[in-house]
């Protein structure tokens, strides 16, 4: 671990971290953020959410069970860089096909490890998510911070052109034995043999999302982010899903549009992104968080049944939920670690979202009877009503 070369962590206020280099070298830049997760680096490096971003792992320990082909989200990681506190130098698990150094240098992710990532975190927890520059190619800090604050800020940003399937695709594999993750006592399905067709909208999905609609009887067909309203509803779908996705949920104006014209016309079932770009659809507004929620360990309320549910987050932006009144949506969630709107959702609409990932990979089960959730209400069972 010693041999490894410097490697420089600069954010735009001028704050230096020092450490290790792992992985591929080089220099990436992005908004510097953090992720409370204790597992599951490998589904947060390819989630097409952090695209732009530099992930650092509260974590101090990453990479002891390695990496292998099933836990991925995407053909590619998204993540501009990783930062973490020691990089293992040993993975052992038994699915384990390689170590993330290795995983990391042959996909062009550059990881900085021996880094004070409590530091780092309460910097970013104070001053907000921030700019930063990851190199292993220079020393040079004042170019460096010169650099830092020469990035764009996040807000206003449309990412989701980047992370999109370019051409529409099906899916049809469930979560994979011994991997089925679907509670018990969902026993109010009126035809549970039956299987629905859902239009997936790509702003940035993941895999074991598709694995999951698959899983509850949902055949997701995914499309395009720029796919138009008209498109969608001649493939005459049961219900449309709306995926999470990475930046500025504002700036992607063509999917706002395109939502707004499957409105009341078709069941809809959005989280994170989705969520945001639903409520804005019906006329509400969103804002930026000071340094967003990323983990794996976030509670949140239902309001219906006054549950509280630990799940699995990614997002820098929120819905303002005095902006719901007049949308004919209503504040369904809350999330308990600040009391930002969480969830929202229409009886009259047919439509219901969460700021938060049900499939929690990685995470908590908790949410995984959403997906039911969106069946039943595909069948005709009201949004606001339907239980657990």
């Amino acid at each position: 671990m010693s041999e490894r070369p410097p490697a420089l962590l600069v954010l735009a206020d001028g704050t230096v971290f020092r450490g290790r280099a792992f992985g591929a070298r080089g220099r990436r830049s992005g908004e510097v953020v953090f992720n409370t997760s204790m597992t599951g680096y490998q589904e947060i490096a390819t989630d097409p959410s952090y695209r732009g971003q530099i992930v650092t792992m509260t974590y101090p320990h990453i990479g002891n069970y390695g990496v292998n082909d099933l836990d991925v989200e995407a053909e590619r990681p998204w993540i501009e860089g990783m930062v973490v506190r020691e990089l293992a130098p040993i993975a052992s698990n038994y699915r384990s096909t390689m170590d993330l150094d290795a995983w990391f240098a042959e996909r062009g992710v550059i990881g900085i490890e021996g880094v004070d990532t409590r530091r780092l975190t309460r910097r970013l927890r104070i001053a907000g998510a921030i700019n930063g520059v990851l190199a292993t190619d220079t020393d040079d800090v004042d170019a460096l911070v010169a650099e830092a604050k020469a990035l764009p800020s996040m807000a206003g940003m449309d990412l989701v052109s980047g992370v999109t399937c370019k051409e529409a695709y099906g899916w049809d594999q469930p979560w994979p034995a011994p991997f089925d993750r679907r509670p018990d006592g969902l026993g109010d399905d009126p035809d549970p043999d039956r299987r629905y067709r859902v239009v997936a909208m790509d702003f940035g999905i993941k895999r074991n999302i598709l694995r999951s609609l698959v899983t509850f009887g949902l055949d997701p067909h995914v499309v395009p982010a720029t796919t138009s309203a008209e498109e969608i509803l001649a493939l005459e779908p049961d219900g449309v899903f709306l995926s999470n996705g990475p930046g500025d949920p504002a700036a992607v104006t063509y999917a706002i549009e395109t939502i707004r014209g499957l409105l009341d016309k078709v069941p809809i079932f959005g989280i994170c992104l989705g969520h945001q770009l639903l409520a804005l659809a019906a006329g509400a507004e969103t804002w930026k968080l000071k340094f967003g929620h990323r983990g794996a360990n976030h509670p949140v309320r239902d309001h219906a049944s006054g549950r509280i549910e630990i799940t699995s987050q990614n997002h820098g932006f929120v819905v303002d939920e005095g902006s719901l009144e007049g949308t004919g949506f209503l504040p369904s969630h809350t999330n308990l670690n600040d009391m930002t709107n969480a969830g929202m959702a229409s009886a009259d609409r047919r439509a219901f979202a969460v700021q938060y990932h049900p499939e929690a990979c990685p995470g908590p089960h908790d949410a995984q009877h959403l997906f039911h959730r969106f069946r039943r209400l595909i069948q005709g069972a009201p949004a606001t009503t339907l239980s657990a």
